[in-house]
């Protein structure tokens, strides 16, 4: 890509206000999650979802030994979870001892806050340049029926991450 594309590419990338979500995984008695905005649904029929994963990044490490995921949308009442989850790492931090939580299907950390969440097997695992995608097939999961303002790129672009990608 030439300087002059890379450049339009970031502008384009730059005006979009992606949805941030949460994303938890499990092994054993390992507990892991990070803010993630490289995710999106891929299928409606099957029904699929991608999620990128920072191979930098603690949960990715967890996430390579999982079987699942979960993925959480939360509500801009909430942004100090995504703080957590966005800025601190679980290298250094027990996240979830900052916050309530359960346990969902497949034993995946299930944030009591989120107010939509699902959980997917993970189906694939490939290459997406810095990040490393989980193709999900969802299993289980919970939506309000409320349609409150999520949190938002705009909402944690200003964060320091735990680690970068």
């Amino acid at each position: 890509m030439g300087e002059r594309s890379a450049a339009a590419f970031e502008e384009f990338v730059g005006i979009l206000d992606y949805p941030m979500f949460i994303v938890t995984a499990s092994v054993g008695d390992e507990n892991a999650g990070c803010l993630v905005g490289f995710a999106t649904q891929s299928s409606i029929d099957p029904p699929r979802f991608l999620v990128g994963l920072s191979p930098n990044n603690h949960t990715y490490s967890v996430a390579r030994a999982a079987t699942h995921l979960g993925v959480h949308l939360i509500t801009r009442d909430d942004v100090e979870l995504a703080e957590l989850f966005g800025s601190e790492s679980g290298d250094q931090l027990d996240k979830f001892s900052r916050c309530a939580w359960h346990r969902g299907p497949a034993g995946v950390p299930i944030l009591d806050a989120a107010c939509a969440w699902f959980v997917g097997s993970i189906l694939d695992r490939f290459d997406l340049g810095d990040h490393v995608g989980q193709l999900l097939e969802p299993v289980a999961g919970y939506a309000t029926d409320t349609h409150p303002t999520f949190v938002s790129f705009a909402d944690v672009k200003d964060l320091d991450p735990g680690h970068q990608a």
